[in-house]
């Protein structure tokens, strides 16, 4: 229900896909009107992404340590990531009704006051207060980074779409985990080291959010994100349930929904059980368990939108289901099985060992056409739609962790990884329902029935 692409506005142009006035970035697929946005998604999610491979066994210490601990804390996360999931939601929906810009400004809000509480909470050791801090802060990322999301839908012509979300995963990967874990690298030794420069460290990723949003706030200008996308016949109740009405009545929209949801969930798992195998099982400590994940994922940020462009050209839903699915389970599999399979704490074992996780991250960057799927399955609920992705894409931190909670006490880690296996397969089956009518740049349409 968001507003059509723009070919031109005030103050901000929007060119038409293969116009002479498409700028460098234009073809590339970042709107040039949109380039400040996509630097402030990388930096809010960099600051973001600080805490990610360390904040469960920190919370597992405070709690008091030990494998029960790890548990308890899996489920903390996973109330973190339910509220992910409804900020996801409501990221695409109060975009629609307020426009993105004004959404953002409260992602920010969120986040900072809810950070501070939580670390305060950590400094309690109260369960209650980690629970509830932690979990209302799951509602600020999501608003900030996937309002932008909608705010690129609102204006990317048809033609550039898959490009334009895969650079939008190359920022948000690129911040969350990839350099998020470097800058973690760096600050906790620099502020002492153990819970007390983990717990620094979280301080200080709060400026380097506040700044992310600075920069996305001050450098776009674009018009779209000051206004209402939803038709304006339609009722703020209508238009924030319009994304649940759009996945109860179109069956293809859920099936995209469910796709998305499944697609990084993995991601957001390994991260609750691999920092405590990698750092203290297998013996190659904290450090290198976080450069392991810069890697990974800076693999993903390399090909994200690379695997976008992909799909604009052989189309979507075919890289989706080779690439994204199938390839993601086979990388998830060689990156819980190889660091078993190598000497452990061995250097030339973790350089297998990070390669063989990097297979993972790059085959996870298949996924990134779902986001120009999605809209294209109703395009006369392009708002709607996006509210569903949206959701999808934050609900995938909620189903990843629960996963964890539900299996590992039963499966252990082990059932954990085929668990997520098991996912894929479903959502393999699931890419044959999500056939759309796909615009190529200077080529014929691709008919629904060969995309």
């Amino acid at each position: 229900m968001s507003a059509a692409p723009s070919t031109a506005h005030a103050g901000a142009a929007v060119p038409a896909a293969g116009s002479a006035q498409e700028t460098v970035l234009d073809r590339l697929g970042i709107p040039h009107a949109l380039r400040w946005g996509f630097l402030g998604v990388l930096v809010f999610m960099t600051g973001n992404g600080v805490e990610t491979n360390f904040v469960s066994p920190h919370m597992a210490n405070v709690f008091g340590g030990g494998d029960a601990m790890i548990n308890l804390a899996a489920t903390v996360i996973t109330c973190y990531s339910l509220a992910a999931l409804i900020g996801s939601y409501l990221a695409g929906a109060l975009s629609d009704l307020w426009g993105p810009r004004r959404v953002m400004l409260l992602g920010v809000v969120v986040w900072v006051v809810f950070q501070a509480a939580f670390v305060g909470a950590l400094a309690t050791e109260s369960v209650p207060l980690i629970f509830g801090a932690y979990a209302l802060r799951g509602f600020g990322f999501p608003l900030f980074a996937f309002a932008f999301l909608v705010w690129i839908n609102a204006v990317v012509p048809k033609e550039r779409n898959g490009a334009a979300v895969g650079w939008f995963y190359v920022m948000f990967t690129g911040g969350m985990p990839t350099i998020g874990s470097l800058v973690a690298i760096g600050l906790i030794p620099a502020f002492g080291g153990g819970l007390f420069g983990e717990r620094w460290a979280m301080i200080a990723s709060t400026a380097i959010v506040v700044a992310g949003f600075l920069i996305a706030r001050f450098g776009v200008r674009e018009e779209h994100g000051d206004r209402r996308l939803a038709p304006a016949g339609e009722s703020a109740q209508q238009v924030i349930l319009s994304g649940v009405r759009l996945a109860a009545t179109n069956r293809r929209v859920l099936m995209g929904f469910l796709t998305r949801l499944i697609n990084t969930a993995p991601q957001f798992g390994m991260f609750i059980i691999l920092p405590t195998v990698i750092a203290e099982t297998l013996g190659w400590g904290q450090s290198r368990w976080l450069l392991m994940t810069s890697v990974i994922f800076a693999g993903n940020i390399l090909f994200n939108a690379a695997f976008g462009a992909l799909g604009d050209r052989i189309g979507w839903t075919t890289t989706v289901r080779w690439f994204g699915i199938v390839g993601s389970a086979i990388g998830l599999l060689l990156w819980w099985y190889v660091p078993h399979w190598v000497p452990a704490g061995s250097d030339w074992g973790f350089a297998v060992a990070v390669t063989a996780g990097t297979v993972f991250g790059i085959l996870l960057a298949g996924f990134v056409p779902l986001g120009a799927i999605m809209p294209a399955l109703a395009p006369d609920h392009k708002g709607a739609a996006m509210a569903m992705y949206t959701t999808a894409a934050g609900g995938a931190t909620f189903l990843g962790s629960a996963v964890v909670a539900i299996v590992r006490p039963w499966g252990g880690d082990v059932g954990v990884v085929w668990a997520f296996v098991a996912l894929y397969a479903l959502a393999f089956l699931m890419t044959f329902a999500l056939k759309v009518e796909q615009p190529r740049v200077g080529k014929k349409d691709i008919p629904a029935a060969a995309a």
